[in-house]
């Protein structure tokens, strides 16, 4: 072999039944792409890599530099860019060596540095569990693929090549990393485009994840290309024919379908295996975009189409900017025929996606058309990690947004949006603008106004209307499928959840310091300074959001505060016989304070509120079953009390036995309804067959709110008897 960089090549470790993997095959393939020079760099950063790994070996045997090189070798075949080759050669040196990310940087540059530490793992850091720290180094590479695309280009070519040598590793983990492979890194290639890779990464996954149904449905997949090949054979010709006699050059493949498409659609779809085979798959590549339609009215003319199964990707093309025509077509003996056509441009975007961008620098092609797709995903993943609270939910919102089958709505201005099947009004206006969603409180769908949970379809055009004072609602995260409306849903919420903490644990700090002859404005600075530093929080808020949730007792913060001698701890005596200010409840306290649902308290009942650990607190009514014997746990209750003008609406229970006729839910609804209160939930218990208890959730302002629903219901012919909820178990703790 011509060796024109001089570099001088040992092949002892070369094997005629192996795949090589050496710099000189490298060097050789770069050579139809890349400068002299630039090749002289990839050489440079083999060097430092292979003196790096000296003496590490793989677990197939080989010595460990021989998979940088393969990942290497994978990016080449995608034309990449030769400073990608030396960080790919050098992507494992930061990881499994003593190189720091400095020392790359002072001897290559740091643009190499940043690639390289971007495909890093997190492995100086310690997580409580495996799952915390995968999800954590993900979203580290996550985000530096934000910053250069490059960066999972180079992950996706060394997750295939440990995906291609998945043999040695023992069953159990070989399971594990392929779960891996086909829930994050195969999504991740089919949203950036990269066809070739995610096919093969699919694959590979399959065989070792699922490795007995894999061999079974390659054996009858085999079996019936030989039974079939006849009939693709006569297909092709007729439609290479039909395409002669218009005039149209192209050409025809048969295209193999999937063995992992195949059991998806056997498993989602419950289809036997020769129902989904009996689906015959070809592709026409020709010249120009008109030549495409063009086509497809040749194939339509020769087999006639199936209705409703037509798909134009060429103008509204995917979310990863894949382009084609796709049809369904009747075949020879009524048997369907899956057609694409697509320019050969679009084949090769196909098969690359954002790795076009590199291969067709020059010149005004497509690739910026998939790099601007590609960025606006990426821009996505960077305002969804904002706020999110930690890793591993960060990383459940980019699953969701790894499957999209796309919906294609339209702006008022026409402007075409793309989201995941299943996508509602609320994920329309998170898509547009975090701040459209979160003030979002209607929406119009084809000029007719739809409720915020409505599901979206093809084609429909969605305008927003917005309020600035309103606000996301907890009750979108039932509904909402994109994974940035729920991050951003989610996010301000927590926000929300903090700022309400943070006024409820002024309030109940001021009370036990008043009880102290003290107040938060006499006690200066160093002294919140110095029990912030004894708590390890950096600021006062965080503190008063401790003191709300429960996670700390205002009782001993307050005794801190004012320099008594009190010891760091939660295990506070029993404060039943000290004196201690009322809470007052106002109604209007937000998340952090919860009303019990066993007992459903409501304004005019005797309460008693009970600290609930890391939720805030929870109100009960006094004598409920739950409370158990608080006076021995003082430390965990808080006297209560409403405020004198309570203006909210709460919960509570009602029974009506009531003899059975015809009509009685309805006119006790209405009655209901009549005197302002919202039914929340209904239900029945026949008793006998003459008699049966209805059992309504309602809402109202307070007992005496409550009286008139119960006096007014008891003049409902055929209603006996009606109570209030009696204390209960609540299978919530509180």
């Amino acid at each position: 072999m011509s060796n024109p960089l001089g570099i001088s090549v040992n092949r002892s470790d070369d094997k005629q039944d192996a795949p090589r993997f050496l710099i000189s095959d490298l060097c050789v393939s770069l050579e139809a792409y890349l400068k002299q020079e630039h090749i002289r760099e990839v050489y440079r950063a083999y060097l430092f890599g292979a003196e790096a790994h000296a003496g590490q070996h793989r677990k197939t045997g080989e010595p460990y530099i021989y998979h940088p090189v393969a990942v290497a070798q994978i990016l080449a075949d995608m034309r990449m860019d030769y400073k990608c080759l030396m960080a790919a050669i050098l992507h494992d040196v930061i990881e499994d060596t003593p190189t720091a990310k400095e020392q790359l940087t002072e001897i290559f540059d740091a643009e190499i540095a940043e690639l390289v530490d971007g495909v890093s793992k997190l492995s100086k850091i310690d997580f409580n569990s495996q799952a915390e720290a995968q999800a954590a180094s993900l979203r580290k590479m996550l985000l530096a693929m934000t910053k250069d695309i490059r960066v999972i280009l180079i992950k996706l070519a060394d997750r295939l090549h440990n995906m291609r040598t998945l043999g040695v590793m023992k069953p159990k983990k070989a399971r594990r990393i392929a779960r891996e492979t086909l829930d994050i890194y195969a999504p991740i290639a089919n949203r950036l485009g990269i066809n070739s890779i995610r096919l093969e990464l699919e694959e590979l996954g399959f065989a070792a994840h699922w490795p007995m149904r894999y061999r079974v449905l390659k054996k009858a997949v085999a079996d019936a290309r030989g039974h079939h090949r006849e009939l693709v054979e006569n297909v092709q010709t007729a439609i290479r024919g039909r395409l002669e006699e218009e005039g149209l050059a192209g050409h025809v493949y048969g295209r193999e379908k999937h063995l992992l498409s195949i059991y998806r659609k056997m498993v989602q779809k419950k289809l036997s295996f020769s129902e989904v085979v009996d689906v015959f798959a070809f592709r026409i590549v020709v010249d120009r975009v008109d030549t495409c339609y063009r086509a497809l009215g040749a194939v339509h003319n020769l087999y006639k189409p199936m209705p409703g199964r037509f798909k134009d990707y060429i103008a509204i093309p995917k979310a990863n900017g894949y382009q084609s025509l796709h049809t369904l077509l009747f075949g020879p003996q009524g048997i369907p025929i899956e057609i694409q056509i697509r320019t050969e441009e679009m084949d090769k975007l196909a098969e690359s996606g954002i790795a076009a961008h590199w291969m067709y620098k020059t010149g005004e092609t497509n690739g910026q058309w998939v790099k601007s797709r590609a960025s606006d995903w990426l821009h996505n993943l960077l305002e969804m990690q904002h706020g999110v609270g930690d890793s591993i939910e960060f990383l459940e919102h980019v699953k969701v947004d790894l499957f999209p089958d796309e919906v294609y709505v339209f702006t008022p201005r026409g402007r075409i949006m793309v989201l995941p099947m299943g996508a509602t009004v609320v994920d329309f206006a998170y898509a547009v603008h975090t701040d459209v969603g979160n003030t979002c409180v209607a929406a119009r769908v084809d000029r007719r106004l739809v409720p915020l949970r409505t599901k979206l379809f093809n084609g429909q055009t969605v305008e927003i209307i917005n309020t600035e004072t309103a606000n996301p609602s907890p009750a979108w995260l039932n509904f909402v499928v994109t994974g940035k409306a729920r991050a951003n849903i989610r996010a301000f919420l927590k926000n929300l959840h903090k700022q309400e903490a943070v006024r409820l644990g002024q309030r109940l700090l001021e009370r036990e310091l008043t009880l102290l002859s003290q107040s938060l404005v006499k006690i200066g600075d160093a002294q919140i300074n110095r029990v912030l530093k004894e708590y390890r929080l950096t600021s006062f808020d965080d503190l008063l959001a401790d003191i709300a949730l429960g996670n700390r007792m205002p009782l001993l913060i307050a005794k801190n505060l004012v320099g008594e001698d009190v010891a760091v701890t939660e295990d506070v005596p029993n404060k039943a016989d000290e004196p201690s200010g009322v809470l007052y409840i106002k109604g209007t306290e937000g998340m952090v304070v919860n009303y019990a649902k066993c007992c459903r308290p409501i304004p005019g009942d005797a309460i008693l509120g009970v600290f609930n650990p890391g939720k805030g607190i929870v109100i009960h009514r006094q004598g409920c079953s739950n409370l158990g014997d608080y006076d021995k746990h003082g430390h965990k209750w808080i006297e209560a009390e409403w405020e004198a003008n309570v203006d909210a609406e709460f919960a509570t229970e009602l029974r009506v036995e009531a003899g059975n006729r015809r009509g009685l839910l309805a006119t006790v609804a209405s009655t209901i309804s009549e005197l302002g209160s919202n039914i929340e939930q209904v239900g029945s218990e026949e008793r006998d067959g003459l008699s049966s208890t209805l059992v309504f959730v309602i809402t109202v302002k307070g007992r005496q709110h409550l009286a008139r629903i119960i006096r007014h219901i008891r003049r409902v012919p055929s209603v006996m008897k009606i109570t209030r909820q009696q204390f209960k178990t609540s299978k919530l703790k509180s």
